[in-house]
């Protein structure tokens, strides 16, 4: 529509040109065929101009083409413009120009400015228009070829600023892929973390049961899978009913993590007949749900940790509020085969899930033997090895550490 327009402007320039310049024609005997003949010439070379700007083909194939017509309007139309009462077709002459100021390789705009003035003086020399009327022709095709390089600026800001703004779309979709991939991979997280605590207390459980039953049907032993078993059902319906909480992702209702914390402690004893003490030290206080969350998600897999590798041992929780960070540490003594090879439930995956779920968070998560000092405390050498002296490697602690 912007091209259909254009060149209605542009032939309606040329009839009123013609009109003005017919409707007075120049006298003598050369003066009105010349102003026909270049009137006819540049008619004809706007023509050949828009029959190449609709059929771009040919001025493809033949870059020089399309400057070489808009050329000729020029030079006629210059030439033309320097006769007495043809001065309107100056403006033909400015059409070319504000062209060619629209061309991306500036030589050939300046060139068809320079074939224009060139026109426009020599028609100056030989039709007797005096020096101010050509210096002020000449001006006019120079203020239309700087009109045509202002145009192709403004055209060229607006394909910039188009191509921007669809990047920046581009870019806001990526934006809400990647928030979508995020949710999709923290709902993992969660559905996984929650699997991975309750099958592996479940798993527990079973083997429990088929080791009661496996020593004969005498009705005490009986009884005792029974009850197991009673607790297995209880795990694997607060296990469904922690994994619809992680779907929804129904965080507002979370308890503080102290709390939280002992009610994980209390159940633990009740379903593995281990006793778990729970310390808390430092300043209570709010941190972000993200990261409350990972904290129970670490003390839930260290439990079901001891519960695999050392059942009926005591766990050691502590939650140390401190001013930038948040540290909790699970610790149990090994089991009697206790060979330092900790792998849980799902072969060390739950380890590698916690570590990344944490360092998402900007936290650290170290997990391993350390030596037992002999008072309940485990020490290390600094860099989560076994301290030097102590008296053998007998723990497994597993530490969380997330900014407040």
């Amino acid at each position: 529509m912007l091209r259909t327009a254009m060149w209605m402007v542009r032939t309606a320039a040329v009839v009123l040109v013609g009109i003005s310049v017919f409707a007075q024609p120049p006298h003598g005997p050369v003066a009105f065929p010349f102003v026909v003949a270049a009137y006819a010439l540049g008619v004809a070379a706007i023509g050949g101009w828009a029959v190449l700007d609709v059929f771009p083909g040919p001025a493809r194939r033949h870059p020089l083409l399309l400057p070489a017509v808009v050329g000729v309007v020029a030079v006629s139309a210059g030439a033309g413009c320097t006769v007495q009462n043809a001065g309107e077709m100056v403006a033909l002459s400015c059409m070319a120009t504000v062209e060619a100021g629209g061309w991306t390789r500036l030589a050939r705009g300046w060139t068809v400015l320079g074939a224009g003035v060139l026109a426009v003086a020599v028609g100056t020399l030989a039709g007797g228009l005096d020096r101010a009327g050509a210096i002020g022709y000449s001006l006019l095709l120079l203020v239309g070829l700087l009109a045509g390089h202002n145009r192709r600026s403004l055209r060229v800001q607006a394909e910039q600023s188009a191509a921007m703004v669809q990047q920046v779309e581009r870019l806001r979709v990526e934006q809400r892929r990647v928030a979508v991939l995020d949710e999709r991979a923290r709902i993992a997280r969660e559905i996984h973390d929650v699997l991975a605590h309750s099958l592996g207390a479940l798993g527990i459980q079973i083997q429990a049961a088929r080791a009661l039953l496996a020593e004969g049907p005498e009705p005490a032993t009986v009884g005792q899978a029974d009850g197991v078993l009673a607790k297995a059902q209880r795990i694997a319906s607060d296990g469904l009913a922690e994994t619809r909480r992680a779907v929804h992702a129904l965080r507002a209702d979370t308890p503080p993590l102290d709390e939280e914390l002992a009610r994980m402690a209390a159940a633990h004893e009740e379903r593995h007949g281990a006793a778990v003490t729970v310390a808390v030290t430092g300043r209570r206080g709010d941190i972000p749900a993200e990261h409350d969350l990972a904290l129970v998600r670490t003390a839930q897999e260290s439990l079901v940790n001891a519960a695999k590798h050392a059942p009926h041992r005591p766990v050691d929780v502590r939650l140390a509020y401190g001013d930038d960070d948040v540290t909790l540490t699970v610790g149990n003594p090994l089991g009697p085969s206790g060979s330092g090879d900790f792998a849980t439930l799902n072969s060390g995956y739950g380890l590698t899930g916690m570590r990344e779920r944490l360092l998402l968070l900007g936290g650290t998560l170290t997990a391993g033997p350390v030596a037992d000092t002999g008072d309940g405390t485990a020490g290390t050498d600094g860099a989560g090895g076994v301290a030097n002296g102590g008296a053998g490697v007998g723990r497994w602690t597993v530490t969380a550490r997330v900014p407040r």
